[in-house]
């Protein structure tokens, strides 16, 4: 019974590896010998709606080979595309349309089939529909509808509450399928390190335009990005980055399943490319829509909210009374202070640990493990949650640190961009203090370093801001080691850190 149990397990594991895999790696578990297809045994139906001669489903009736790996791929001419047995086109315009089904082998071997269908009439009812006008504007509005990322969330608690779906911020992910963002919701302003911000999105319903205008930059996911054809020029964490200039495209909607589905043409994508261009629209009005794109490659959701261009404002600032209230931390306890983790690689490896060396002038049980990883701005920071810091007598951050020897500290690194001189890990602790409410909290910042630190022993070192004592904006510290804007890891560990007088 064992064996039988070890042999069926392995036909399982080989079959999902055979899903999973890339036709090149298709090819080396020797499949490439598989039954393929010619262009003359393709073949599909085309069954035109009852509601409209201009919307036709196109159904493969291909005989494939009962050994064969396969991937279908439809191209619409219209600028739709499908990857399953039946794709429906929507032909709202009067032309001539070139339906093309493709399908794709482990050896490289494409077999396909192609026919012109023609439309001699316009049926604008076809986007003349509540998701179009909401979309576009409609018809009348010859310039159409331009949408951005809500960078401010202004709206993702409205279309929480109206889905019933986790979500929390402007861009997120959950689950595959969840619709959600139960793992991650972007807060208010968090991708203002990008120029995500600068991305516009005009839907035009007369010729179903789209006209995506932004800096120049893509960012998207990294298991995905490269297989699409986009020149990858840097990574941070699992997030790629790429030349992208934007342009000229069309889309459709097809309104038949649970979520009226949004399709782009060509290359394009909202903002953060995840696999493909198909989007669920799972909430739309006239000023606010939620886009759900099913990363099938790494089994996530993602959910971004956009809103009309002129409704992403930020919240009206809320004001907070100055303050002087000691914070201190000594890692020993069970409820540590409110310290936020940015891109310092989750809390495998940034965590309060036994410690690792305990000399004089620490010999406490606990400290925290700080990991700058490969992002270019790991850091921690703490937020006062509904107040400033008066710095006119609370001015002074005091932390004990302990710089490795063994971290890497002369090979050049990646760097963020050009303006970044510095391409090494550094032994050097930096502590800022910011406005944590401005759109842009670095701008504003007034920043202390304590650079070429002595290596493999405890040190005790201060930071004096009393030279901003007039400053009454700051509720935010933030400690940094290793220096900014490059991509070199290493550790660090940190104790009995102190704001006070």
């Amino acid at each position: 019974m064992k064996n039988k149990i070890k042999q069926l397990s392995g036909m399982l594991l080989f079959l999902f590896i055979m899903a999973a895999c890339s036709p090149q790696e298709l090819n080396d578990y020797g499949l490439d010998s598989m039954a393929t297809l010619t262009d003359d045994q393709v073949s599909f139906t085309q069954t035109v709606s009852a509601t409209s001669d201009n919307m036709v489903t196109f159904t493969s009736t291909t005989q494939l080979p009962t050994n064969s790996v396969y991937t279908l791929r439809w191209d619409l001419g219209n600028g739709s595309t499908g990857n399953k047995a039946s794709a429906t086109g929507i032909y709202p315009f009067a032309g001539d349309y070139t339906v093309t089904l493709s399908i794709h082998f482990p050896d490289g071997s494409v077999a396909k089939k192609s026919v012109v269908v023609s439309f001699e009439d316009n049926d604008y009812s076809l986007v003349d529909t509540p998701a179009y006008r909401n979309l576009t504007g409609g018809a009348d509005d010859a310039d159409g509808k331009t949408w951005v990322f809500d960078q401010h969330n202004n709206f993702a608690a409205e279309v929480a509450a109206a889905t019933g779906f986790a979500i929390s911020g402007h861009m997120g992910l959950g689950p595959i399928n969840s619709f959600g963002q139960s793992w991650w919701g972007a807060a208010a302003n968090d991708k203002a390190s990008w120029t995500l911000y600068s991305y516009k999105f005009t839907f035009i319903q007369n010729g179903v335009q789209l006209k995506i205008e932004n800096s120049g930059d893509g960012y998207g996911r990294k298991a995905v990005s490269s297989a699409a054809g986009f020149n990858v020029t840097g990574t941070s964490g699992d997030d790629a980055f790429f030349p992208y200039p934007g342009g000229d495209y069309t889309f459709s909607i097809d309104e038949s399943g649970t979520h009226p589905k949004l399709t782009l043409s060509g290359n394009a994508f909202m903002g953060y490319y995840c696999g493909h261009q198909e989007y669920e629209i799972v909430y739309q009005t006239e000023e606010v829509m939620a886009l759900v794109v099913h990363n099938q490659v790494e089994q996530q959701d993602w959910c971004f909210v956009f809103c009309r261009e002129d409704l992403n404002v930020p919240a009206p600032p809320i004001a907070k009374d100055l303050k002087a209230i000691p914070l201190s931390e000594d890692f020993e306890g069970d409820e540590i202070l409110a310290f936020k983790q940015e891109d310092m690689g989750g809390a495998i490896k940034s965590a309060v640990i036994g410690n690792p060396v305990p000399l004089p002038i620490n010999e406490s049980s606990k400290v925290y493990r700080y990991w700058k990883s490969t992002g270019f701005y790991s850091n921690l920071s703490f937020t006062a949650p509904d107040y400033k810091f008066d710095l006119t007598t609370q001015n002074k951050v005091r932390v004990k640190v302990f710089i490795p020897s063994f971290n890497d500290y002369t090979t050049e690194n990646a760097v963020a961009g050009d303006w970044i001189a510095n391409k090494k890990l550094l032994p050097q602790l930096a502590v800022k203090l910011q406005d944590g409410d401005h759109p842009a909290p670095w701008e504003g910042q007034t920043e202390i370093v304590k650079a070429n630190l002595e290596l493999d022993k405890w040190q005790e070192l201060e930071f004096d801001f009393s030279t901003v004592a007039n400053r009454e904006d700051y509720d935010r510290i933030v400690i940094q080691f290793g220096a900014e804007g490059h991509a070199g890891p290493g550790f660090f560990y940190l104790d009995d850190f102190e704001f006070s007088e």
